[in-house]
């Protein structure tokens, strides 16, 4: 459990030291700070902050579920699963967030005559992207493991539903950072459906798109993937 910890307080760095060179760069080169990076921090790790918040409550409602009356009808675990959809549909609208940092190697914050040395914006890119690669492994880590107790205990190792379930996550998670990148949709864009849909055909329409959007949704799936399947499989190995 205690290496499970230092893993968290890990990534929990990671992303003040992300910060911290984002803000060192403005004072130290006298450039304009670029802000949406930061803004980007924190909606990456958001989903590490829900993760952990769903996770406790549901710590909390199953004990006082099962010791009322309620639950020997059924009621109490219509409760719990109530909860369990609503809590994920949430993460998972947000999830897309922390993998989407990798499109910030694109140097897109780099003007074409700064002060900035390219070796500081490497670093401060890379330690960027590989915060939110970072949060995304551990809250998504953290929604397994939910996952795994309350619908599939395990016997020994890793479910295979689990695995099934977090590879459909690892994929959506890929689609939604490309709908950020190139259709500029944020999470709470789902309230408007019927535009979104209209918007995504018309784009998947123009020639070469669907192919482009494909390829980018396999090679950032495969990337998370094979850095969180390794990961996650540790990490239950040091639990049991």
């Amino acid at each position: 459990m205690s290496a499970l910890v230092l893993g968290a307080v890990a990534v929990v760095l990671l992303n003040l030291y992300a910060a911290i060179l984002i803000v060192l760069r403005s004072r130290v080169y006298g450039v304009a700070l670029y802000r949406p990076m930061l803004v980007n921090i924190g909606l990456s790790f958001l989903p590490v902050l829900l993760a952990l918040v769903f996770g406790v409550g549901l710590v909390g409602i199953v004990p006082a579920i099962s010791s009322t009356a309620q639950s020997t009808i059924g009621a109490g675990t219509l409760v719990v699963w109530i909860y369990l959809v609503v809590a994920t549909v949430l993460w998972l609208l947000l999830f897309p967030n922390s993998v989407y940092l990798i499109t910030e190697l694109n140097f897109s914050h780099r003007a074409e005559k700064t002060p900035v040395p390219l070796w500081y914006d490497i670093v401060q890119t890379l330690a960027l992207t590989l915060s939110g690669i970072a949060n995304a492994v551990l809250s998504l880590a953290v929604v397994q493991t939910m996952f795994i107790l309350m619908v599939d205990p395990p016997s020994g190792g890793v479910p295979a539903s689990s695995w099934t379930f977090a590879g459909v996550v690892i994929v959506l998670g890929a689609v939604g950072v490309y709908l950020g990148r190139y259709l500029r949709f944020n999470s709470w864009d789902v309230r408007h459906p019927a535009s979104m849909l209209r918007k995504l055909v018309a784009h998947l329409r123009q020639r070469g798109k669907a192919l482009e959007a494909g390829g980018f949704v396999l090679t950032h799936a495969l990337l998370i993937a094979l850095l969180y399947v390794p990961l996650f499989s540790l990490a239950w190995t040091a639990l049991l």
